[in-house]
């Protein structure tokens, strides 16, 4: 079958190869027939180096498509079935999903050193134990998640990762009060997802911050107040706050310098919510003082920071009422051939979603 593959930590390219096998199903597995992925950035982080990956690996984990087969002992799915694949699954056992942060259970980067795929020279990893630039892959049972037939491959495949991150930061993590004043910085997939939450949350003012004019003036359409680039936000801050800060601002780069950025954009008092994926050799640094003094509560949000499969369930329930809009979030399409196009459209910032179709 097809994938594209990543050979060394640090290429810019992926080569689109015929010979990839996916491997691993047996008792509590499925294969799955990928019909739509979405190139997320923390795809370009794993690729860079900035997030751990093993190699050579199959980048993708934002995806969607059909049941091929389910492996001994899984009861609730079956060949022909639509699912979203979720690369964070909660085990349901663990302290963490005990304690109902079923987000930060570990379980499924347990299958991020396991290799998903393999060549006839050898081994491929998945990203994030799932590898979703390619036409077949074999994951556990709880990686899943059935669709409803009314729900698009491509929508499902956002709703994966960049729309439950971005919507779930904003409503499940900050919980943004009606009437308060929000900044979000980076507009990407993400970040519009975040703004659509803080709108849905009743924000009165969503300042977006982005270098990238076509993302600003996507993010008014998306329900952003009032759009700047990062040199205009000291203005904006002034004019809406005046100068006292945000209530609400959103990271979303995963940059110590952003991050900091945001910090200084917080009112006293207010939230700052760590959205952007890292490196962990970039460090945010703060003054005891004003950590103390500031009394800023500073909010990490991993993968929306809430019940995934509820968050799944709501962004469904929004998007058929017509109060989020996840279609007009990809603005490209390409073949899987084409996938390196895919990547130029998201480090320039001229695509928000790139919908692969497979």
């Amino acid at each position: 079958m097809r994938a594209a593959v990543l050979h060394e930590t640090g290429q810019d390219k992926l080569e689109v190869l015929d010979d990839v096998e996916a491997v691993g199903f047996g008792p509590g597995r499925v294969r799955i027939r990928v019909r739509a992925t979405g190139l997320c950035h923390s795809d370009l982080s794993a690729m860079s180096g900035v997030l751990p990956q093993p190699v050579p690996f199959v980048p993708g984990h934002e995806g969607a498509g059909e049941i091929v087969e389910v492996g001994e002992g899984v009861s609730h799915l079956k060949p022909g079935d639509r699912v979203v694949v979720c690369w964070l699954p909660a085990c349901g056992a663990c302290p963490a999903c005990k304690r109902g942060q079923t987000e930060l259970c570990l379980a499924g980067f347990m299958n991020a050193g396991t290799p998903n795929f393999k060549r006839p020279g050898g081994d491929v990893f998945g990203f994030a134990g799932t590898g979703t630039f390619a036409e077949e892959v074999v994951v556990d049972a709880g990686c899943a998640v059935p669709m409803p037939e009314d729900v698009p491959f491509d929508i499902a495949a956002l709703i994966g990762c960049g729309v439950t991150t971005g919507l779930g930061a904003a409503i499940n993590t900050a919980a943004v009060e009606a009437g308060s004043s929000v900044a979000v910085i980076g507009c990407g997939g993400v970040g519009i997802s975040a703004i659509q939450g803080a709108r849905l949350q009743g924000a009165a003012e969503i300042v977006a911050v982005d270098p990238v004019l076509s993302r600003r003036e996507a993010a008014l359409r998306f329900g952003a107040t009032k759009a700047v680039s990062p040199e205009e936000l000291p203005g904006a801050k002034q004019e809406i706050t005046a100068g006292e800060g945000f209530d609400y601002v959103f990271e979303v780069v995963g940059k110590s310098a952003t991050a900091r950025t945001a910090y200084e954009n917080t009112r006293r008092g207010g939230t700052l919510v760590i959205v952007g994926a890292g490196a962990m050799d970039d460090f945010l640094q703060l003054n005891m003082f004003e950590l103390f003094f500031d009394e800023k509560r500073i909010l990490p949000s991993l993968y929306g920071g809430g019940d995934v499969l509820r968050s799944y369930e709501r962004t469904i329930a929004l998007w058929r009422a017509g109060r989020v809009d996840l279609a007009g979030l990809i603005t490209h399409r390409v073949p899987l051939a084409e996938i390196n196009e895919a990547l130029d459209q998201m480090r320039t910032g001229s695509a928000l979603r790139t919908c692969v179709e497979l």
